[in-house]
């Protein structure tokens, strides 16, 4: 119960300088959806540990499955949403396809959440 108290406004008064500053750093709200649905993508521990694995080298299905023991279904399906969400790329060598992260960006996120959570 104490814990909630903390998350109740005892004194009700607002503070305009501030609440103005925060209104107007505010992203559209386009761009706050659109942000939404990009963090969405790392809700699922699949292509998590798909991301992790692409942080060290670019690998193709068989590859990936084989990292992440499972099946090469469930990683294509998988790599389909994370390129939908341009988290990976991929090209092609022959009959291969290889994936790797589209950019550093996304090495920096899962470093920075991994950071949060062991370092806590």
């Amino acid at each position: 119960m104490k814990n909630l108290e903390m998350d109740v406004c005892a004194s009700n008064i607002i503070h305009p300088e501030a609440v103005n500053k925060a209104k107007e750093s505010l992203p559209s709200d386009e761009l706050i959806f659109n942000l939404a649905d990009f963090f969405k993508t790392f809700g699922d521990s699949t292509r998590i540990k798909i991301i992790c694995a692409l942080m060290e080298t670019e690998l193709c299905v068989c590859d990936l499955a084989n990292v992440i023991n499972t099946s090469q279904s469930a990683v294509s399906h998988q790599l389909r949403v994370l390129r939908q969400s341009r988290l990976v790329k991929y090209r092609k060598d022959g009959k291969t396809v290889y994936y790797s992260l589209d950019d550093d960006h996304i090495k920096l996120l899962i470093s920075q959440g991994l950071d949060h959570l062991l370092h806590k």
